[in-house]
């Protein structure tokens, strides 16, 4: 499997998550990577700060930290943005970002609703 490196940086004891992002998604998933960065898509739109609170959200989710662990520090206007988590194991978060891409992948190609 090719690393997942690139994707964060260890900082101070913390995560640092390079996340693009994508607003106004019909649905909020993490569905990737995107380069160098995670990709979310978030169906909050652009504005008023909405669709970086609902990265941020789905971020603590994913990573079972709470939401209060999860930090904007770069890319406020950007679909390019630097999370911090703090909270998480450091020894496993190779692994975690494994499992995150490995889970986005088994959702690729799934329906959006079940079927009644």
């Amino acid at each position: 499997m090719a690393g997942v490196t690139d994707l964060y940086d260890v900082v101070d004891d913390a995560v640092v998550l390079h996340v693009h992002v994508q607003p106004g998604a019909g649905r909020s998933a993490i569905v990737g990577r995107h380069g160098d960065a995670l990709k979310v898509r978030v169906a909050a739109p652009p504005v008023d700060n909405r669709a970086n609170d609902a990265a941020g959200a789905i971020l603590a989710e994913t990573f079972g930290v709470k939401r209060g662990a999860v930090e904007l520090i770069a890319g406020q206007k950007s679909r390019i943005k630097r999370f911090r988590i703090r909270g998480l194991d450091l020894d496993e978060i190779e692994g975690q970002v494994h499992q995150i891409l490995a889970d986005a992948e088994e959702r690729v190609g799934e329906p959006r609703r079940k079927p009644r």
